[in-house]
């Protein structure tokens, strides 16, 4: 198999594993099945190995097939940049970055830096979806996501933009009416206002005992369950009961004196963290690097992000 054929054969396999079928892969190449199917059979022979296991209704990945198709993503990318790498040669990073990121951070602090991203690479376009559900990278063509929570370790480059804190608020005229709880079991007497996630799983609340223990409050029985974060923010403003809310969504009410931080010694602000993630490149296109280093730049300086937890002491009820 000569270099060309090579080339032509591993393209077909990566289609392939991405689209789940030969002839989704002939579609995107412009190709017969067939012709896809022939491509992968003589790629195998020429590794030696099977790269995947064929059923008439799916495709399925060996575990050399796994290996060589990280692999071949990478060599892929770095055929890619030889192209990009021409127009890195002009002033200006040209192209679309296209980005994933929750709704509630899309909003409220991605959106305020795409102006000044602009400005400074007026040939930069930018494709933003606002989406909870974790989308796939590179099989959804996405240049760069932004995603919350407990990040496993993948292939992906993950870059670290802030710890998400959480902490507990209500409102002042929820406590005055309601008292304020001192320990986590004077929650019975509360109610509560609770986040379930986009599977259906309602988010419990952690409390840390004297001796390192940890407590699980079980809050399945809250007086309103929200899948949004900006909603349990709102409610818990609304004076509706005790919400768990990260600390970047109630740090500017926080500061006003709208909401008051509650059991701030006991309660647990969790174990999340925010990272700007891009598949794993050899060489990274120019309109992605400069856009990555633009949002860590901004996402950096911005102060309800970073706030300390001893910081919240000025705020508790």
């Amino acid at each position: 198999m000569d270099t060309s054929q090579r080339v032509r054969a591993i393209i077909s396999f990566v289609q392939a594993a991405d689209s789940g079928s030969f002839a989704g892969a002939g579609r995107t190449l412009g190709i017969s099945s067939a012709a896809v199917s022939q491509n992968v059979a003589g790629l195998e022979t020429a590794l030696g190995v099977r790269l995947m296991n064929r059923t008439t209704r799916s495709l399925n990945l060996t575990e050399e097939g796994s290996a060589f198709l990280r692999q071949a993503r990478i060599a892929l990318d770095a055929l890619e940049q030889a192209t990009d790498d021409v127009v890195a040669a002009r002033a200006t990073p040209t192209g679309r970055v296209r980005i994933s990121t929750s709704a509630a951070f899309g909003r409220e602090q991605l959106l305020p830096l795409l102006p000044g991203l602009s400005q400074r690479y007026p040939a930069l376009s930018v494709e933003v979806d606002f989406d909870d559900r974790i989308s796939e990278l590179v099989q959804d063509g996405y240049d760069l996501a932004i995603r919350g929570g407990r990040i496993a370790d993948s292939s992906l480059v993950s870059r670290s933009i802030c710890k998400l804190n959480l902490a507990l608020v209500a409102s002042p005229a929820y406590l005055e009416a309601r008292g304020t709880p001192r320990r986590p079991q004077d929650l019975h007497k509360h109610s509560l206002i609770t986040r379930k996630f986009l599977g259906g799983k309602v988010s419990p609340w952690n409390f840390q005992g004297s001796d390192g223990s940890i407590m699980t409050w079980n809050t399945e029985h809250a007086l309103l369950t929200l899948s949004s974060p900006e909603a349990l923010v709102q409610a818990a403003l609304a004076g509706m009961g005790i919400a768990e809310v990260g600390v970047h969504h109630a740090w500017r009410y926080l500061q006003r004196g709208r909401l008051k931080v509650l059991l701030l010694r006991s309660h647990h602000p969790g174990n999340y963290e925010m990272c700007l993630q891009y598949p794993h490149r050899a060489l990274i296109a120019p309109r992605v690097r400069v856009a990555v280093d633009y949002l860590l730049e901004g996402f950096a300086a911005s102060e309800e992000l970073h706030v300390p937890l001893a910081a919240l002491r000025k705020y508790a009820a």
